[in-house]
């Protein structure tokens, strides 16, 4: 049996939301057939009052072993790193999740929130939110750059706003089974089978990046959504082009640009009107291109490209 306590801080409870969607394996799944007992969830926990407090502090004295402690959403470290912004169970959420991380053998944070901040951490991030091990793109976060798991791991950091729901149960079947020393670590934390390609992998349209044929419409069922729309789909760590949402769709698929969720980045924009769903560009080359690539060699691919682009790339690749 594998113990699994799940909080949430600072959240909006869409990874919630994304988990109890799960298909491969389901949230059933993992209790009848991967032997994972929730031992309690903001949404599923059955104890209230002072009953979750007993649970807790049972967890934290070690006598309800703790293997996996999930953590959603942001840490809220204010008013001026009290953490009173966020209590639970008569404490500052942070005062538990440092107690909880202390005793559990792995630590996973599920969405951008709790993975490097997300939303909540951008400036001037009045909350003092902090991921678990990030802030950002910066290693420490609220349990620092040094924490370890009693399993000897890190924080794994699952990102996504939010996470594709078989990361987070995959990952946690992964742990149960003991197949967790199999998955490698990106240097976010984040398991690279998830996450060592780019979303432009496995995306119906990279024939029209490739040939510059672009679409300014979202939900166009043609063209490349890069160009003049902002995707961010080459320069985006996920697979949400390969293990598909809903297993139908995905973002690009539907005709929406990436908007780079899984980054920690996450939202690109400078809250100026009209930047969010936009290239930026300097004399024509966007400011930031796909890793590799040069702005003297993206101006001549494009000429290239384009001179000699055939006609099935300006096609509706959905047309039969």
């Amino acid at each position: 049996m594998t113990n699994v306590l799940w909080l949430q801080g600072g959240a909006c409870s869409g990874n919630t939301m994304s988990f109890l969607n799960a298909e491969e394996p389901t949230v059933c799944d993992l209790i009848a057939d991967f032997g994972i007992k929730v031992l309690w969830h903001p949404s599923l926990g059955l104890e209230l009052g002072d009953n979750v407090q007993t649970l807790l502090w049972d967890c934290i004295l070690g006598k309800i072993p703790l293997d996996i402690l999930v953590f959603e959403g942001t840490v809220v470290n204010a008013p001026n790193g009290t953490g009173e912004w966020n209590r639970f169970a008569d404490r500052p959420m942070k005062d538990w999740l440092n107690d909880l991380a202390q005793a559990a053998s792995f630590v996973v944070a599920v969405g951008d929130c709790a993975t490097w901040g997300g939303i909540p951490a951008m400036e001037p991030n009045p909350s003092e939110s902090q991921g678990l091990q990030f802030l950002k793109r910066k290693e420490g976060g609220f349990l620092g750059k040094d924490f370890r798991a009693k399993s000897g791991l890190p924080v794994i950091n699952i990102p996504g706003c939010p996470s594709h729901p078989d990361w987070i149960t995959q990952i946690l079947v992964a742990i149960a089974t003991g197949r967790i020393g199999d998955i490698a670590l990106d240097e976010l934390n984040r398991p690279q089978t998830f996450f060592n390609t780019f979303t432009q992998t496995g995306c119906t349209r990279n024939v029209h990046f490739a040939y510059k044929a672009t679409t300014a419409e979202f939900g166009q069922r043609k063209g490349c959504l890069f160009y003049d729309l902002g995707c961010r789909g080459p320069m985006t760590h996920s697979s949400c082009n390969r293990i598909l949402w809903n297993r139908v769709s995905s973002k690009t698929r539907a005709g929406m640009p990436c908007l780079g969720c899984t980054e920690p980045e996450f939202p690109f924009f400078d809250l100026k009107p009209g930047t969010v769903f936009k290239t930026q560009t300097i004399m024509g080359v966007p400011k930031e291109l796909p890793p590799g690539v040069s702005n003297k060699n993206y101006a001549v691919l494009t000429m290239v490209a384009k001179d000699t682009a055939p006609k099935w790339a300006e096609e509706d690749f959905f047309t039969v």
